[in-house]
């Protein structure tokens, strides 16, 4: 079974800090690839049932989350792969894993040759395992007679799932090979591997197929064109900031003026926001279904809406070989 917000909500919604709760999702969602598939050679790492010892770590940081604040400081992260990257690094870090993270490796005549995003103590080991992390974000679309990674494309359409799995297999978990790295580690790197968490999203009126490599219980949402969504289940929207794409949106119903969550949307007003969006920006937007419950609006389910020409334009930047393959 597919993961859904509902399941998040059941065994999270006691977690009310967003910090903790993308946390919480990144320790606990699904991993986006299937570890135990013959495809990936063994070279993707998931981190497990979570604990309860976890569980409860997670709980007493929702209570008192400045370790957690000091961590990631004051700066602004615009780039969601990064905020990730800290909030696990933390986690690492205080349970005491955690040897190095963003370590690079450079050449002192020809620049940086790669980094390590983390390095971390094998358990009973002086050994190191190299944990090379990411968050995904893909949309299905294209022929089907395409290979099927190279369909799951980048909302910005400069990314496939298939570009991105060669460049870690073939570049960046091979950098413990390089001999300036292994003077660089603190210790030998004995095993490599790739941590994928994210979320795929599928045409609303076509049937999600079953990918090899891909977890069954994947996160999952739906795309929809502009004119599509018009036609689309719930009463209330909430355009997601890129920094709550991680965990299934909660927010207070009673808000503030400084909330990072913007205000819902009935289905006319979303549609006017996006339609006045997509003259001077064609990227896709990320929109959360949300309801009432118990005074905060949850998420149901979430969505790419994109302009009605998306699939047209990355059709055509497929056919003269713009589009990552």
């Amino acid at each position: 079974m597919p993961a859904d917000a509902r399941t998040f909500h059941r065994k999270w919604g006691h977690l009310t800090r967003p910090h903790v709760r993308a946390l919480a999702w990144l320790l606990d969602s699904p991993d986006l690839l299937d570890p135990n598939s013959a495809l990936w050679q063994g070279k993707i790492a998931t981190l497990g049932p979570i604990t309860p010892a976890v569980a409860n770590w997670l709980d007493d940081l929702d209570a008192d989350p400045s370790p957690l604040d000091a961590a990631l400081g004051n700066r602004f992260y615009s780039r969601l792969g990064l905020y990730a990257e800290k909030l696990m690094a933390f986690y690492f870090a205080q349970h005491g894993a955690l040897a190095a993270h963003g370590l690079q490796v450079r050449d002192g005549k020809n620049g940086t040759i790669g980094e390590f995003d983390f390095l971390l103590r094998e358990e009973g080991s002086a050994n190191l395992h190299h944990i090379e992390f990411a968050t995904k974000f893909y949309l299905l679309d294209g022929d089907p007679d395409t290979g099927i990674y190279n369909r799951l494309v980048g909302p910005n359409l400069a990314d496939t799932l298939g570009l991105k799995m060669r460049k870690i297999f073939h570049a960046q978990l091979q950098l413990s090979q390089h001999p300036i790295a292994q003077k660089v580690a603190p210790a030998p790197v004995t095993q490599a591997q790739a941590l994928v968490k994210g979320w795929l999203f599928y045409h609303a009126t076509e049937p999600a197929p079953q990918i090899e490599g891909i977890s069954p219980d994947h996160c999952r949402g739906y795309w929809r064109t502009h004119s599509e969504q018009a036609a689309a289940q719930g009463e209330q929207f909430i355009v997601m900031p890129r920094l709550q794409w991680l965990a299934p949106l909660r927010t207070p119903v009673e808000r503030n003026e400084s909330a990072p969550t913007p205000a819902p949307l009935t289905r006319a007003a979303l549609l006017d926001v996006l339609a006045e969006k997509f003259v001077s920006d064609p990227g896709p937007v990320l929109v959360a279904t949300v309801q009432e419950e118990g005074g905060w609006l949850e998420e149901v389910e979430r969505g790419f809406v994109v302009p009605d020409d998306w699939r047209a334009r990355a059709q055509a930047r497929r056919s003269d070989g713009a589009l990552p393959a």
